[in-house]
C-alpha cells in the first residue's frame, strides 16, 4: 500500500450528473454544498472523460479497466462476461466489498455486481430475484439468438412501459436514502478493510425530487406537467419551449441537491465514526445529460461534452486539495483504486477471463501517470497506449437498441418518420484531448471541434477539414494540426480495437409465435410468471 494511503475505499457515482450543474464547477445555484466542502480535502478534475455516454459500458469499464469495445457490454449484449472485476480482485484479497444502487443496469443479470460480497439494486420495476436465475438466462437466450431478437425487442417495449409507469413519483431517486442507509450499515459492520461502491440515481429521468428540494429549486414547477420522456422529444413527437426547459432544469437541480444532501449524511457519519481519514473517497458521474442542447434530450445518440466531460473529485492524501486541468479518463480509476490499496490484480477469477493488472501509468496517484511512451512495443499495452501519447481520451457508443426501440415507438405513435441515415441509428467513436475532439459516425458526417475556441461544440470543422485546400480559410488552417492529429489518433485507436465501425444493422420489429417455441422451458416459465406470456 502506498505510504499514508487509506485502507478503505468509498466510490460514489452520481448517475447522469453534468458537471456544470455542480457548485465546485462554477454553477451559480447552490446545488451541492456538501461537494463544496469536500473540495477542501479533494482534488477537482476539470477534464475527466467517460468512456461512453451511458451507464452500462461506463460501469463495466470502471470495474474491469477495459474500454467498451473490449469488454463488450452494450445494449445489444447487456451483460459483462469474460472479464474479472475489481470487486472480485479486492474480495479475493480479503476486502469486504459491497455495491448498492437503484440503477437497473447494475444488477446480477448484467453481471456488474459479480464479486461483491453484498449487493442490493433497490430496483422498483423488476425485483432483484427476477434478475438472476431463469430470467437472466432467458434474456441471454433472447439476445444471443438472432431469431429471438424480435421477441427481446417486444419485452424491451413492455419493460419500457412498466418503467414509465412505475418511475413516476416514487422513482429510483426515492431509493437514495435507503442506498445511503445500507452503505452505512455495511461499513459499520465490516470486518476489516472495505470497498463500497454506490450509484445514486436521482438526476436520471424522470425528475420527481422530494418536496423540500422541489420547493427550494423548482417551487412553481409541476413535475407531472413537463416533458419527462426524452424519446418523445427526440422523435419529434413533442416540442419543448425555453420556459419548459428552464422548469426541467430546475427539477434536475433539485434532484442533484438531494444527492448532495444524502452524501452529506454519509460523509458526516464517516467523520463522526473516525473513518474519514482512513477512507479514500471518489465522487464522479458516469455521464451527463442534454436538455435540448444540440437538439437532444437525455444521454443518447451523441458524444458531446455535456455527456462525456464529467465531474470527478478524489480525496486521497497523495492528491492535493486543488484543481487539475490535465485530461484524465474514468477508466483510470480502476488502476487508481488498485494502486491505492497496493493490489496488483491481473489474476483471472475464472480460467480464460481477461484480468487487467495494475498499471501505474494509469494511476492518478503515480508520478508516471499517463507516461504511455514507456509502454512502446509492450505486448501488455492497452489500445490507448498503443495509439496515443497519453494526452487523449477515447469514447465509444454502439447501437442503442433500447433507446432506439422506444424512439421508434414514440415516432410511430405521432406519425413521424425517422431516417435510418441519422444519428439515432449510428455508432460513434471519439478521440478527445483538452483542445480538440474528433467524432467518427457511421451513418452521418463525422464531427470535429476545437474545444479551446468552441467549448459548446457549436461549429463542427470536419467538413471544412475535408474540403479542397483552396477552400480552407486561414482560421480553419490554423486549427488543422490539432484536428488532424486527433483524427489520426482515433484511427490508430480504432485499429487497436479491431477496426472502425462502418455500418449499423437495422432493428426488426417483427415478432412471431415461432420464436417463443424456441425458448427453453425455464425461460418460458419465468416470462409467463411475469405476465409476458400466456
Amino acid at each position: 500500500m502506498l505510504a499514508e494511503s487509506p485502507e478503505n475505499v468509498l466510490f460514489v457515482v452520481m448517475d447522469t450528473v453534468r458537471k456544470d450543474h455542480l457548485s465546485p464547477y462554477g454553477y451559480d445555484r447552490p446545488t451541492t454544498p456538501t461537494l463544496d466542502s469536500f473540495t477542501t480535502d479533494a482534488t477537482v478534475f476539470e477534464e475527466a472523460v467517460a468512456p461512453a455516454p451511458w451507464t452500462l459500458p461506463v460501469h463495466a469499464s470502471l470495474f474491469t479497466g477495459l474500454y467498451p469495445s473490449q469488454h463488450g457490454a452494450s445494449q445489444e449484449n447487456p451483460y459483462l462476461e469474460g472479464a474479472t472485476t475489481i470487486a472480485q480482485t479486492l474480495s479475493a484479497a480479503g476486502y469486504q466489498t459491497a455495491c448498492y444502487s437503484s440503477n437497473a443496469w447494475i444488477t446480477p443479470y448484467t453481471h456488474l455486481t459479480d464479486g461483491f460480497d453484498d449487493q442490493d439494486n433497490f430496483f422498483e420495476v423488476m425485483p432483484g430475484e427476477f434478475l438472476t436465475g431463469p430470467l437472466a438466462r432467458a434474456w441471454k437466450t433472447l439476445n444471443d439468438n438472432e431469431s429471438l431478437r424480435t421477441l427481446a425487442d417486444t419485452l424491451v417495449s413492455l419493460g419500457n412501459t412498466a418503467h414509465e409507469y412505475f418511475a413516476g413519483g416514487e422513482g429510483a431517486d426515492s431509493k437514495t436514502p435507503a442506498v445511503i442507509d445500507r452503505t452505512i450499515e455495511f461499513i459499520d459492520t465490516a470486518d476489516g478493510e472495505f470497498f463500497t461502491f454506490i450509484n445514486l440515481m436521482d438526476a436520471h429521468l424522470p425528475y420527481h425530487p422530494p418536496a423540500s428540494f422541489r420547493e427550494e429549486f423548482a417551487p412553481d414547477v409541476d413535475s407531472d406537467a413537463v416533458c419527462q420522456n426524452s424519446k418523445e422529444y427526440n422523435a419529434g413527437a413533442r416540442s419543448i419551449d425555453a420556459e419548459e426547459w428552464a422548469d426541467i432544469q430546475a427539477l434536475y437541480d433539485a434532484e442533484i441537491a438531494h444527492i448532495d444532501a444524502q452524501l452529506g449524511r454519509l460523509f458526516g457519519w464517516l467523520q463522526q465514526e473516525g473513518l474519514w481519514d482512513e477512507t479514500m473517497v471518489i465522487v464522479c458521474a458516469d455521464h451527463g445529460e442534454l436538455h435540448g442542447e444540440h437538439g437532444i434530450y437525455g444521454h443518447e445518440f451523441c458524444l458531446y461534452d455535456q455527456l462525456v466531460n464529467v465531474p470527478l473529485l478524489i480525496k486521497h492524501p497523495q492528491l492535493d486539495a486543488a484543481r487539475r486541468h490535465d485530461q484524465v479518463e474514468l477508466i483510470d480509476l480502476y488502476h487508481t483504486v488498485l494502486d491505492a490499496v497496493d493490489i496488483d490484480g491481473g489474476n483471472p477469477n475464472s480460467p480464460g477471463e481477461t484480468a487487467i493488472a495494475r498499471d501505474r501509468t494509469r494511476s492518478l496517484l503515480s508520478d508516471s501517470y499517463r507516461d504511455f511512451e514507456s509502454h512502446a512495443g509492450s505486448p501488455d499495452s492497452d489500445p490507448a497506449q498503443q495509439s496515443s501519447d497519453g494526452s487523449y481520451a477515447f469514447i465509444e457508443y454502439s447501437r442503442p437498441v433500447v433507446e432506439l426501440k422506444q424512439l421508434e415507438e414514440k415516432a410511430a405513435a405521432a406519425g413521424v418518420s425517422i431516417s435510418e441515415d441519422s444519428r439515432f441509428y449510428s455508432r460513434m467513436r471519439a478521440a478527445r484531448r483538452t483542445d480538440a475532439k474528433y467524432v467518427r459516425i457511421d451513418r452521418i458526417p463525422d464531427e470535429a471541434y476545437r474545444l479551446d475556441s468552441d467549448p459548446d461544440e457549436q461549429n463542427s470543422v470536419a467538413d471544412a477539414m475535408n474540403a479542397d485546400a483552396t477552400d480552407i480559410d486561414m482560421n480553419i488552417e490554423a486549427e488543422a494540426d490539432a484536428i488532424t492529429a486527433t483524427e489520426a489518433t482515433l484511427t490508430a485507436f480504432e485499429s487497436a480495437v479491431g477496426g472502425a465501425w462502418t455500418d449499423a444493422d437495422g432493428v426488426s420489429n417483427d415478432v412471431t409465435g415461432d420464436t417463443v417455441a424456441e425458448m427453453d422451458a425455464d425461460a418460458q416459465e419465468r416470462l409467463r410468471d411475469l405476465g409476458y406470456l400466456e
